[in-house]
């Protein structure tokens, strides 16, 4: 039957047919979908893990034990995960694996611009790159084959494009493949030393059956053009530069980049004049022709970073682009992002923005909006859960600097549980004099509301424990804690002044679910009245525009009136407004 389908559609349809059997993920874009899709078929077990780390080996272990597994995370949840990786490829598998990421060049979510390509040479594992949604479905099945015939995992690495586009796919039926049963082997599974070494010469084995598997791979393809000139692409890529060269030009297209197919590709540098290797980020592809003897335009002609789409080719190859609908950009207003009306982050940034003499250690989630205006809040942000222990280690520089400015550390709950916790082990353990501040808005808000293990339901929708955040706090050894209602400004502002106070680790937490959150039957329980108000604007308001100053976006100034306006259909009646009004002319609508 015929779909039409995004790629991480098909992605988890393939999955879904190559007869799977367990999957982990952690959300992050463009591979969220992954999961969110997989999860609506009751014949694989499906999961959130606390982070990338703990999905790859949940699934390798599922692998080890005779199922067939897939882990999926965007690039950098790669970075989280290469421990295991790298040793898994030394061990091989028993089930198939397939680990999929999903790279993002261009960084439209992202807070670096890595090719994950690179880890497949790295560690060597065979990868596969899919180029539309049929490529994903089908190249998802042969993965997990492959995989299986390898005795390796294998990395399944897709960009944005590829993850979020839809094209036709024709879909089958799902494999009924039998679990295979596990046998005890240490010789090949059990990584010490002594028995790693054998296992270092039995990948290289493996590698180059690998090689030998590239060179016929049906995904990889020559196609004759007109002309001299030569293309070779892969993934995305591959359409970009058909829609540019096209019928001028012949096209390599590899679709097994490790190892890739050096015979293929050198036949086919000798069967044209002039060789283009179309490639987005590192010259991965460009390398290796090089090494082969031949001189491609790569990095000499296309640009080093950023998504190469049809128009950034054009202006490469021709200087020149095709002509857009003309129109007035004067009439275009800028709309930055923003956190929601109603946001339980608001009240807390409002407050920290206006302290003086803080250094603020930011992390990876909606929260990370607060460096720019209003706020003005966050000083860095690295990685997920490097909040705290970067933090640790700023505050420790400052004291030996003789200077009292202190660092306030910030995540978000999801975060937490991804790799905070180690890092608040980290200035628990080490004595920081660091405030610390875990904005538990009960969801994984900044990839669209996945659950996560503090929120009280699995990736199904059903009923699970949900940690408690201030008691893993406790436990971890902080001792002065506090849970704050975020949108009461007068307990946010008694809260770091305590904070401020205390000599040694502290943690607030800020406890208010996210306004677009599902509520579970706890969170209806604890926040019975939240979302259930409006504020509105009185004839008292002086037009100071002072509540602007909290960044909601259903406040704006009436046009031609010293006047502020409030947008009923966006207000939820956080009333932090209302608090910052020095006239107190914002209050809560009577019912």
């Amino acid at each position: 039957m015929k779909q039409l389908m995004t790629g991480n559609e098909a992605l988890a349809r393939g999955a879904w047919e190559a007869g799977v059997h367990f999957a982990a993920a952690y959300p992050g874009t463009p591979s969220t979908e992954i999961m969110e899709n997989i999860s609506t078929y009751p014949e694989i077990t499906s999961e959130w893990s606390p982070n990338e780390k703990v999905a790859y080996e949940a699934a390798y272990g599922a692998a080890l034990a005779g199922g067939r597994a897939l882990a999926s995370m965007k690039h950098v949840g790669l970075n989280v995960a290469a421990d295991p990786m790298f040793t898994s490829v030394y061990m091989g598998v028993n089930g198939g694996m397939v680990i999929v990421s999903a790279d993002e060049p261009g960084q439209h979510s992202s807070q670096n611009e890595q090719d994950n390509r690179n880890y497949a040479k790295a560690a060597r594992l065979p990868m596969l790159e899919p180029s539309d949604s049929q490529e994903c479905l089908d190249m998802m099945k042969a993965a997990f084959s492959l995989s299986e015939q390898l005795d390796l995992p294998v990395l399944l690495r897709l960009t944005t494009r590829v993850c979020h586009s839809k094209s036709i796919v024709e879909t089958g039926g799902r494999a009924e493949i039998e679990v295979r049963p596990y046998q005890k082997n240490v010789a090949k599974t059990l990584t010490v030393p002594a028995l790693a070494r054998g296992m270092r010469l039995t990948l290289q084995k493996r590698v180059e059956a690998a090689a030998e598997v590239s060179e016929s791979s049906p995904f990889t393809r020559a196609e004759n053009g007109s002309g001299r000139i030569g293309v070779i692409a892969s993934g995305i890529c591959y359409c970009y530069a058909k829609e540019v060269f096209g019928e001028e030009a012949s096209f390599l297209k590899l679709g097994m980049t490790f190892p890739l197919p050096a015979k293929k590709i050198a036949e086919f540098c000798r069967s044209v004049e002039t060789v283009y290797v179309v490639e987005e980020n590192d010259p991965y592809i460009e390398d290796e022709v090089r090494r082969l003897g031949f001189q491609p335009h790569g990095r000499d002609t296309f640009p080093f970073c950023g998504e190469l789409m049809p128009d950034v080719l054009r202006r490469a190859l021709h200087g020149g682009s095709r002509p857009t609908i003309d129109y007035d950009r004067s009439k275009v207003l800028g709309r930055p992002p923003m956190l929601c009306a109603g946001c339980p982050h608001r009240g807390l940034f409002y407050e920290l923005g206006r302290r003086k003499d803080v250094v603020v250690a930011g992390d990876i989630g909606c929260y990370t909006l607060a460096f720019a205006a209003p706020y003005n809040a966050m000083d860095w942000n690295i990685c997920m859960g490097g909040a705290f222990s970067s933090g640790h280690g700023a505050q420790k520089m400052l004291e030996r600097r003789g200077e009292k400015t202190r660092v306030v550390s910030v995540m978000g709950d999801s975060t937490f549980f991804h790799t905070g916790i180690n890092s608040l082990i980290d200035v628990a353990y080490n004595k920081s004099n660091t405030v610390n501040i875990i904005l538990d808005n009960r969801i994984t808000g900044m990839t669209g509301h996945q659950e996560n293990p503090g929120s009280g339901r699995n990736i199904k929708g059903e009923p699970a424990s949900a940690i408690s955040v201030e008691q893993m706090v406790r436990t971890i050894g902080i001792e002065n804690v506090r849970v704050i209602d975020p949108n009461d400004l007068k307990a946010v502002r008694g809260a770091l002044d305590w904070a401020f106070s205390v000599d040694g680790p502290s943690v607030i937490i800020t406890r208010w679910p996210c306004v677009l959150k599902r509520f579970s039957q706890q969170d209806k329980q604890e926040f019975s009245a939240a979302f259930t108000k409006k504020m509105k604007v009185g004839d008292n308001c002086i037009g100071c525009r002072s509540c602007l100053k909290c960044g909601c976006p259903a406040l704006s100034p009436v046009r031609g009136e010293k006047k502020v306006r409030i947008d009923r259909d966006m207000c939820v009646g956080c009333t932090v407004c209302a608090q910052v009004c020095p006239v107190n002319a914002i209050s809560m609508e009577e019912r």
